[in-house]
């Protein structure tokens, strides 16, 4: 089976700072794999690099497709989704209208629905027609995937879905991002939180200094304190 993301050789810089120095990494159709590594390692960047909305250098295929250097919003329309950190939503529009903003083909149905959604979130449907600037942060996160589910990806890169939520909305969230891959979502979730990424990655990848230090299963990354220790803790 042909991996859905092969990463080669990718470098990125920021002006002068050389980031991502010869990232590998590579996903399979379905599967979950997650990123770990302290702040400023460049997992952010990566994800980035994968969208276009930093310069790559090195080789992105998608589906066996080059897409390195492709603008942000055909990368996208190729069926790669992305929920950056900042959680993007539109404050002034409700809830629903969010959701349909997400819709890529209105001709098409995906395989996700509005009311699938909201079905799936309950906090959102109850707020379905309220902006969602009054939404709390864990809503607007989960807001955020699901507009992003609503272009329906084949995958999805989350970038540090549960930061500065409460231990029971961090709960929650991990609960959904197992709900998408069971739909067969591909997903690359970027995590600090070891116990939502362990519980639901098939793959770990550990990046320090903007290169990948270790890869492996949960299991064998439980086995490894000295990558905890040397690439994890701070």
């Amino acid at each position: 089976m042909e991996p859905m993301l092969e990463v080669r050789d990718l470098n990125a810089f920021y002006g002068k700072s050389h980031v991502l120095r010869g990232v590998n990494m590579e996903i399979m159709p379905g599967e979950v794999i997650a990123l770990l590594g302290r702040n400023g390692v460049g997992r952010s960047t990566t994800a980035k690099a994968i969208m276009g909305e930093v310069a790559p250098r090195g080789s992105i295929k998608f589906k066996g497709q080059e897409i390195a250097g492709l603008e942000s919003y055909r990368i996208a329309h190729l069926g790669l989704g992305y929920v950056p950190e900042n959680r993007d939503i539109f404050p002034t529009m409700t809830v629903r209208q969010n959701l349909v903003l997400g819709i890529k083909d209105m001709k098409t149905p995906g395989r996700w629905s509005i009311e699938q959604m909201l079905e799936m979130f309950p906090n959102l449907k109850a707020r379905a027609d309220n902006p969602a600037g009054v939404l709390s942060g864990g809503e607007k996160q989960m807001l955020t995937m699901c507009r992003t589910l609503m272009g329906d990806p084949d995958l999805i890169i989350i970038d540090e879905p549960t930061e500065g939520l409460a231990p029971k909305i961090v709960h929650q969230v991990g609960d959904t991002i197992a709900e998408i891959a069971k739909a067969g979502v591909a997903i690359l979730l970027v995590e600090q939180k070891l116990s939502i990424a362990l519980r639901i990655a098939a793959r770990v990848y550990v990046m320090g200094h903007g290169e990948m230090v270790w890869s492996g299963t949960p299991d064998e990354f439980r086995e490894r304190e000295d990558v905890r220790r040397e690439w994890l803790e701070v």
